[in-house]
């Protein structure tokens, strides 16, 4: 009967018995695992010799992953810290030789580039990606987004001329349909979307008190 007997470090001794690579993802995370999953047009019954549903979506899901949109956009000669418009210095603007800053805004408002028609998903449907299957709570969902590395001149003045835009990590919160905005947050280090506290922010922030 003493053969049977558990021991009382049994965690540990399972952790020494490594037998090659695991399947199990270690990497903690705040955001559904849904949520890194690309949308296909492909029937979920396949006939034998074609692609199944789950492959294509795992290889979309990887080459997806690969991409950078700030590599991107540097392939093209674009500097993504220019993207955001700036106060002009009335008391020193450039002369038109000058190349260190234009004379006139060079930016358009993004509404003139706007076109859904190609859109996998529309935003409500990119929000809901958040939610778990038996959960009540959703979960954000990952992006990018173009924000100064200074949250606090960020605050008070975003188009400053002493700011520095990068692309960052954030987790999307929630969506105003009226204003056609995202609210997001900027992931911490370790890659959590989580509040001053530590905790993880849930349902945009919302608390049961409202």
């Amino acid at each position: 009967v003493t053969t049977f007997k558990v021991p009382e470090d049994f965690g540990s001794v399972l952790d020494k018995q490594v037998i090659g690579p695991t399947t199990e993802n270690l990497v903690k995370s705040d955001f559904p695992v849904q949520s890194f999953k690309p949308k296909v047009q492909i029937a979920f019954q396949r006939l034998p010799g074609q692609c199944p549903r789950e492959v294509e979506i795992e290889r979309r899901r990887r080459l997806y992953s690969a991409f950078d949109i700030a590599q991107l956009l540097a392939s093209k000669g674009i500097d993504s810290n220019q993207l955001m418009p700036r106060h002009h210095d009335l008391h020193n603007m450039p002369s038109i030789e000058e190349k260190k800053y234009p004379v006139f805004d060079i930016n358009l408002p993004l509404k003139i580039f706007d076109n859904y028609e190609y859109d996998c998903r529309t935003p409500e449907e990119w929000i809901s990606l958040g939610l778990e299957p038996g959960s009540h709570d959703r979960k954000p969902v990952p992006g990018k987004a173009l924000l100064p590395t200074d949250d606090v001149l960020g605050h008070e003045d975003p188009k400053s001329q002493k700011l520095v835009y990068k692309w960052i990590d954030v987790g999307v919160l929630d969506y105003d349909k009226e204003r056609e905005l995202y609210l997001v947050h900027k992931t911490a280090e370790n890659g959590l979307v989580r509040d001053e506290e530590g905790r993880p922010i849930l349902s945009g922030g919302m608390t049961p008190e409202g």
